[in-house]
């Protein structure tokens, strides 16, 4: 039993980056895949963590960690933060922590931060204006409750689950000059950035 899951968030079709898996791009001044950067950033951070990936794919067998399929399939991201927060209860985690695999610039004391425990049903950063449901940590029953209720009003935005939540929420502000560590690679224009 972890007190923490993990899920980094593999299952997107990476449209926007003409069909490329965005976890096997190369980090910046790395030899190292953004996926794989990203595990050794977490498991440095925090190493008491059980690490899934969220998203099923065969191009990320390699990494040996549980693909946790979305549930339900086909609406986007809300269906992978469900799926990770049922395994967070059934791990009996205290806390799901919801990562994009397209954070280059992610470090070790936002994954701490993130990691703590916590205080709301969620904490999620807020940077340049911006709430990032895809750097955040959610508390699994509460949340869990506010993702039915999203997808029973047929609404998917992950934005959605956190409107659920209302003031439920610690905002981490992240100013001008740590925005970039929360900046993700949506298209060939983000990587050239």
């Amino acid at each position: 039993m972890s007190e923490i899951v993990i899920g980094i968030f593999v299952g997107g079709a990476g449209k926007r980056m003409g069909g490329i898996a965005k976890g096997l791009l190369k980090a910046p001044a790395s030899s190292e895949t953004l996926l794989a950067r990203l595990l050794r950033v977490c498991t440095e951070s925090v190493p008491e963590a059980a690490l899934y990936l969220v998203g099923q794919s065969p191009l990320y067998a390699s990494f040996g960690l549980r693909q946790l399929a979305d549930d339900p399939r086909d609406v986007g991201p809300i269906g992978g933060l469900r799926s990770l927060l049922l395994r967070a209860q059934a791990d009996g985690g205290e806390r799901a922590l919801a990562l994009a695999c397209d954070l280059p610039f992610i470090d070790e004391a936002m994954l701490q931060l993130l990691s703590a425990p916590l205080k709301a049903a969620a904490r999620v950063p807020v940077a340049e204006g911006r709430f990032q449901p895809l750097a955040a940590t959610y508390a699994p029953s509460p949340t869990l409750a506010a993702v039915e209720r999203a997808l029973a009003a047929e609404r998917r935005a992950l934005m959605q689950v956190l409107d659920e939540l209302g003031t439920d929420i610690e905002r981490i502000e992240v100013d001008a000059n740590r925005a970039q560590i929360l900046r993700d690679w949506d298209t060939p224009d983000d990587i050239a950035r």
